[in-house]
């Protein structure tokens, strides 16, 4: 099933964008093969007003959302989808100019001991065997923000409002564990953050990201009635279910193909890679090997494969008989 992503978007990092009667976008000037054109901060409301992901620690992205304001406009949330370097610490430098509390899910998950900056991201290389964001081809990290913890910690259903305004929370882990959603009551929208993005499918990088409790994420999204969705990178998706449909399938075709690879023999995620994304650009097959390893440990749980021991990116793993 064909992935109908969604990429045409108008950017000038720093201007103010009314995207709808109840929300306004800056977006960062941090483009890149995991960003895409930026990360685009949104104001929602009029008057009080929330922020959802104030970015990256950029201080012209700062003064560009805090020029955002109208005469007389205050913020009074800040909201994190999740904790990395391109959503999260631009709250710390907007915090002190605005006095508004923070609100999320809660810190950061767990981290690879060998990789301290998490999961090695060149957009996702299972969006369509190539990385479909901008960049010089040098190796770029999405790194894990462990200092963030939130002033207020929002569970599911959890809302907060402004006159005018209501954003309710929905838990959806995956991506990482503490990744939330926004939904715009009024407008019948939802800030899906980093859940789904219509330019690029989503990065599942393992300790945190857990392919299993993503795919339950998108399964509850399919329960939904969003109108639209506003993704923290590229623009608006229209038709959500789609989308999210598409992602199911891609997911579901990516563990067959691995499947088929253990139903030669025994094989490492090494060995596992080069087979699966022959066609894919060689400096992509690290983020894969990201992937493929949340493939396999979804699978692991499942019962369906076996590894050597317990189950690492080193391991060897089979079919379980």
């Amino acid at each position: 099933m064909a992935i109908p992503y969604v990429r045409d978007l108008d950017v000038v990092h720093g201007r103010v964008d009314r995207v709808s009667p109840l929300v306004r976008r800056v977006v960062a000037d941090n483009p890149g093969k995991f960003t895409y054109r930026g990360t685009g901060t949104y104001l929602v409301g009029r008057g009080e007003v929330a922020v959802i992901d104030p970015g990256p620690a950029l201080p012209g992205h700062i003064d560009a959302v805090l020029g955002a304001l109208e005469p007389g406009e205050r913020m009074t949330h800040l909201l994190v989808t999740h904790t990395h370097s391109d959503h999260s610490p631009g709250a710390a430098l907007l915090q002190p100019r605005c006095g508004a509390p923070t609100f999320g899910f809660g810190p950061h998950g767990a981290v690879a001991p060998d990789d301290p900056t998490d999961v090695v991201v060149f957009g996702d290389p299972d969006a369509d065997g190539r990385s479909a964001g901008s960049g010089t081809g040098d190796e770029l990290r999405e790194g894990a923000d462990t200092h963030f913890r939130p002033d207020v910690v929002v569970r599911d259903g959890d809302e907060v409002s402004g006159p005018g305004w209501t954003l309710r929370a929905l838990h959806t882990p995956g991506h990482t564990s503490n990744h939330l959603c926004f939904e715009l009551v009024e407008e019948r929208s939802l800030f899906t953050g980093d859940h789904v993005m219509g330019w690029s499918t989503t990065v599942i990088g393992p300790p945190d990201g857990d392919l299993a409790r993503f795919m339950d994420s998108l399964a509850r999204l399919l329960e939904r009635d969003d109108e639209r969705y506003w993704p923290t990178h590229g623009p608006v998706v229209e038709h959500p279910k789609e989308l999210v449909r598409a992602y199911v399938a891609h997911r579901r075709e990516r563990t067959a193909q691995v499947l088929g690879v253990l139903g030669r023999g025994p094989a490492t995620i090494a060995e596992i890679v080069p087979v699966l994304y022959a066609d894919v650009d060689k400096a992509l097959w690290r983020a894969a090997s990201a992937s493929t390893y949340a493939h396999l440990l979804a699978l692991v749980c499942e019962g369906r494969v076996a590894s050597d021991g317990e189950a690492r990116r080193t391991s060897r793993y089979r079919l379980r008989s």
